[in-house]
């Protein structure tokens, strides 16, 4: 099955689960199942943290788009992250990360993970160079591509490349991408984390994280720490992210094709001060982006020519654009990352890593873009 296919079919096929042919997977809400036997559970299931058909059908169909073998879904991207390091980190291990990281996962690394030993550092991993140079207790590489919210590129297939050498795990955070442009395990990754509230679910109703594999071994360790844990997504959650999945290639195509509106727009814009998208020949990565990623996706970043002032007026302006947190959306949604998403890490580590006051992230939804760029064209103006 081709990609559009496999969104809709992959573990919603009519007769596998309750063999009355839904075309739609049932939400099996029930926290317990009853059984015939004490040690046989029915066809598997005895307790809903343990294992529930809805989200499992959830679990195969997103392990199918990223063309992998086991896929594992969680209540948020951060529980998904915080299963991924504590299954396969232990004290004294080291983590490579890049250095333009979404501010929740910065801020596990330094308030979590030091704290129970793991050590980390922040890396430029545009640069695969320095990678030659890793710690002798790295165990583990993990990176956003592209990254939030800079939409810098990583060359993930050398970056694998480097790290297997040395017997270390990739994780890449793939959601800004979707497995709809990118498919890092093909590329030589190890493991693809998805925060599935952003595009995967793509409607903003629904919270979630993924992991998502095609090492046995890897996969038996999540597995057991994501009932261990127990930081599961519910069956509604899993029942409204399948919905979402439905549409998630029509989706990505509207949201690139606005995103490249816009961003033609900005770039004659003197209000623009500097401008992010993989898809901009000028882009630092571009090349990589073109090799790796089949497009370019909705995100874009920018930062305006004014001050604190005009930032505000910028946002107060914007009426279809709504001033939130979050992404991936069908709806267009702006954020300022250093008193947003990002106000958690130090202004001098922010301001180091390009994440200034006057940036702008952009999550561009599927309005009509004309609307979408008269929005921004008015509230340009009260800048």
């Amino acid at each position: 099955m081709k990609f559009s296919t496999k969104s809709i079919h992959v573990g919603e096929e009519p007769d596998t689960i309750n063999g009355v042919g839904d075309v739609v997977s049932s939400i099996h809400l029930s926290t317990t199942f009853a059984r015939k036997e004490a040690g046989k559970p029915t066809k598997g299931y005895e307790y809903t943290r343990s294992g529930n058909p809805t989200r499992m059908a959830l679990e195969n169909k997103i392990a199918s788009l990223e063309n992998a073998k086991y896929g594992l879904v969680f209540s948020a991207g951060l529980a998904a992250e915080t299963t991924l390091f504590l299954s396969l980190l232990k004290t004294e291990d080291h983590i490579i990360a890049s250095d333009d990281l979404y501010g929740g996962t910065e801020r596990l690394f330094r308030t979590v993970l030091s704290g129970l030993g793991i050590t980390y550092e922040l890396r430029d991993l545009t640069e695969t160079v320095p990678l030659e140079s890793m710690p002798n207790n790295t165990k583990m590489i993990y990176f956003e591509t592209p990254s939030n919210p800079l939409l810098r590129i990583v060359d993930i297939e050398e970056v694998s490349r480097a790290a297997k050498k040395n017997g270390i795990i990739v994780a890449v955070d793939n959601t800004f991408a979707t497995p709809y442009f990118q498919n890092p395990l093909q590329l030589g990754a190890d493991v693809v984390v998805h925060s599935t509230t952003k595009y995967i679910n793509g409607h903003s109703d629904s919270l979630g994280g993924a992991l998502i594999t095609n090492t046995p071994d890897i996969f038996d360790k999540l597995k057991f720490n994501q009932n261990a844990m127990g930081a599961v997504m519910s069956p509604f959650d899993s029942y409204l992210t399948m919905r979402g999945i439905k549409t998630l290639a029509v989706r990505m195509k509207v949201h690139e094709r606005n995103a490249t509106e816009i961003v033609s727009y900005l770039k004659d814009s003197k209000k623009v001060r500097k401008l992010y998208y993989p898809g901009l020949e000028e882009h630092e990565n571009h090349d990589i982006a073109r090799k790796q990623m089949s497009g370019y996706g909705g995100m874009l970043s920018f930062r305006l020519n004014a001050d604190n002032d005009g930032v505000n007026r910028f946002v107060r302006s914007l009426k279809y654009i709504s001033l939130a947190e979050s992404l991936g959306g069908v709806e267009s949604l702006i954020e300022v990352p250093s008193l947003m998403t990002h106000s958690g890490i130090p202004r001098e580590i922010r301001e180091r890593h390009g994440i200034t006051d006057d940036l702008m992230r952009l999550s561009v939804g599927i309005e009509d873009s004309d609307d979408l760029i008269e929005d921004v064209s008015i509230a340009l103006e009260k800048v």
